[in-house]
């Protein structure tokens, strides 16, 4: 923070920071995805080994009582399709009357019926103790046996641990919690590397002051929206120094040129006032309305430049070019012959006002360098689709060096810097910024003839739609 210019700075990783909103959202959302399917996947998984387990069970158990419903079953059972808790339990005594070597001798494993027309049981138990450790898929299939008599067949396949002890969904919940951490973390980096062109572009902007616009905010190689926002940062900055150092200039040229009118008018002023008796006071007063009159024309020219500058655009309608030059020279006393040659019917849509000035200005500076004659012509450029309207005088003419410096605002050829030629240095730019304005171009062309040749070109009016 500076004195008398607070900056305000949220660090990068403070909970209002862009990184922290967009990490803290995209875990919540993901979060959210990966909560629900991990429930899904323990659901799926519980169901489907839930499933395996009684298939495999029902599968033992009716092959049992196949054999046994055909003859006496051997002792111990062997194991069958891996599953080595299977018992054959009598009915109603609940004898075990064979069994598989793990449960030989032991109580039955279930005395569950199915009490209906249906003669299959299935259960699932939890129990510790010495015919079961832990939680087992038990089926059983009711069976009528010449042998045994009216039997059950129970087969058993314990669950795995995991399921059987309830630690499945925490398990799963800890995995998520490590997926859901790691994301985050990743997200919290990847914004980070992504905001940190824009921490760099927000600390040099901070840094950049009216007195020290040189200054340039760094690009990053990237490719995406923050290399385009920088590189239109440091166009706006260009486009800034530039007004800067223009109104900087603007300005000294401005003073300079409304002091030496005003230091000459006081000094004169001085000077009668000083011996009145000495002086001639109509010569005085004669060269105070001079300086007077060049002071008005400065600073006529100076809100003009500010009305251009101020980016308002004035309202614009058709006009006919001859017309315009004809009532602008009606309204003038030329020092010089003025010779037109005008086509009728070239229609510029314009501001009246504004080019009219424009062409005052034109007309001002070939008359103050014209030797015996100044010319206008207007004429249509059909081809290329604009109104052409050329001003020449048979003066000195402008050298090729200076045929761009002299649209510079207060610049005046060493020819033309002496009082006596008049004009601000303002003239001809004005003109060139209206006609810019109209999209049109005003530049100095080359000549066959001694003198200076302006050439201002705006574009025709559309033609209207035809009906059809």
């Amino acid at each position: 923070m500076r004195a008398g210019n607070a900056v305000h700075r949220v660090r990068p990783g403070g909970p209002r920071s862009s990184r922290a909103r967009v990490t803290l959202v995209a875990t919540l959302v993901v979060g959210a995805l990966l909560g629900a399917a991990l429930v899904a996947t323990a659901v799926a998984l519980r169901a489907a080994t839930e499933g395996h387990f009684t298939e495999t069970a029902a599968r033992v158990a009716r092959h049992v009582a196949v054999s046994a419903s055909k003859g006496r079953l051997p002792d111990p059972l062997p194991a069958d399709d891996g599953v080595l808790l299977i018992q054959v339990v009598s009915d109603p005594g609940g004898e075990v009357v064979a069994a598989t070597a793990p449960l030989r001798g032991k109580a039955p494993i279930s005395r569950l019926r199915s009490g209906d027309e249906d003669n299959r049981v299935d259960s699932r138990v939890c129990r510790d103790d010495d015919v079961l450790s832990g939680c087992a898929i038990i089926v059983g299939f009711e069976v009528v046996t010449e042998t045994y008599g009216d039997v059950t067949v129970y087969a058993a396949v314990p669950e795995p641990w995991l399921l059987s002890s309830g630690l499945l969904p925490g398990a799963l919940a800890a995995l998520g919690s490590v997926l859901l951490a790691l994301v985050a973390w990743g997200i919290w980096r990847t914004v980070g590397r992504t905001l940190a062109p824009v921490a760099r572009i927000e600390a040099e902007m901070a840094d950049i002051t009216a007195s020290d616009l040189a200054r340039r905010v760094p690009v990053p190689d990237t490719g995406d929206e923050i290399e385009r926002l920088a590189r239109t940062i440091n166009a706006t900055l260009d486009r800034l120094e530039r007004s800067v150092d223009q109104q900087r200039g603007f300005v000294a040229d401005a003073s300079h040129e409304l002091r030496t009118p005003i230091t000459g008018l006081r000094t004169r002023l001085e000077l009668a006032l000083d011996d009145p008796e000495d002086g001639d006071l109509l010569e005085t007063v004669r060269y105070a309305l001079s300086d007077t009159d060049r002071l008005h024309r400065v600073v006529e020219d100076l809100l003009a430049l500010a009305r251009l500058d101020s980016g308002v655009e004035p309202g614009r309608v058709p006009l006919d070019l001859a017309e315009l030059v004809e009532g602008e020279l009606a309204r003038r006393e030329p020092r010089v012959p003025v010779r037109t040659d005008l086509e009728p019917g070239v229609r510029v849509v314009g501001n009246r006002l504004q080019l009219a000035r424009a062409l005052v200005n034109l007309l001002t500076n070939a008359d103050r360098h014209a030797g015996a004659k100044v010319g206008v012509t207007v004429r249509a450029d059909r081809v290329a689709g604009e109104a052409v309207l050329e001003v020449r005088d048979d003066g000195p003419g402008v050298p090729d060096g200076d045929r761009e410096r002299i649209f510079e605002r207060f610049t005046r050829l060493d020819a033309a810097r002496s009082r006596d030629a008049g004009g601000s240095g303002l003239g001809l730019p004005i003109a060139r910024e209206i006609v810019a304005r109209h999209g049109g171009l005003l530049y100095v062309a080359a000549g066959d003839q001694p003198g200076a040749r302006f050439v201002l070109r705006l574009p025709l009016e559309p033609d209207p739609p035809q009906d059809r």
